[in-house]
């Protein structure tokens, strides 16, 4: 009941404050659908019109029965504060929001050449190659949830490795022949992460 008060009290200044059209605008904002919203609305009207000159906004409330008779104390915010502390709230949520929207549920596996790679593509061109472009780290974006890093590039590594020599050498007899994962460690740096956003307004693409 304290609360239901409390907040046609913060609703009643509210009205007064903000070009809220009548007490029903004001209702719109409760998100309690099980409210007596008759009684709130009159609760509304009273306070915007009878108690406009009491501009604090309610924040917090202590009942106690005594001997005598129960006392009710309220915690009050100035305007500007409470104001203030609820725009801060709302932008909380918006960038909660924005977070959840812009999470993408992979995992990134990031593989940085060496210098093993390095060579190897060096040896395949006869003129001299963009070692910035060499040392590109790549992105692989997976579905599993990755719990230990060795274990799954131990089964999946070959794959990585196949990918990585075919984006420079396409002829698989050019590739060497004997790879192992102890290989791969040697040609590629590898780590892995479970947070990625896309901060993009479009979608992204794949290319085929």
């Amino acid at each position: 009941m304290f609360e239901f008060a409390i907040t046609a009290w913060n609703l009643g200044n509210m009205m007064v404050l903000m070009p809220l059209k009548d007490s029903e605008e004001a209702i719109k904002t409760v998100h309690d659908m099980s409210i007596n919203r008759e009684l709130m609305k009159k609760l509304i009207d009273y306070k915007a019109s009878h108690l406009k000159e009491y501009t604090n906004f309610i924040v917090d409330f202590e009942f106690k029965e005594t001997n005598v008779d129960p006392v009710l104390t309220v915690v009050t915010q100035e305007q500007e504060t409470f104001l203030d502390m609820m725009l801060s709230e709302i932008k909380d949520e918006e960038c909660e929001d924005e977070f959840q929207e812009n999470f993408i549920n992979r995992c990134a596996i990031i593989v940085t050449p060496l210098e093993p790679f390095i060579n190897w593509c060096s040896d395949l061109f006869a003129e001299e190659l963009d070692y910035e472009i060499l040392r590109e780290t790549r992105v692989y974006l997976v579905s599993e949830d990755i719990k230990d890093l060795e274990v799954w590039m131990r089964k999946k590594y070959s794959k990585i490795f196949e990918f990585e020599l075919d984006s420079w050498r396409t002829d698989k007899k050019k590739w060497p022949q004997r790879r192992n994962f102890k290989m791969f460690k040697e040609w590629f740096r590898y780590d892995v992460t479970t947070t990625i956003f896309d901060f993009e307004k479009t979608p992204f693409s794949k290319q085929f």
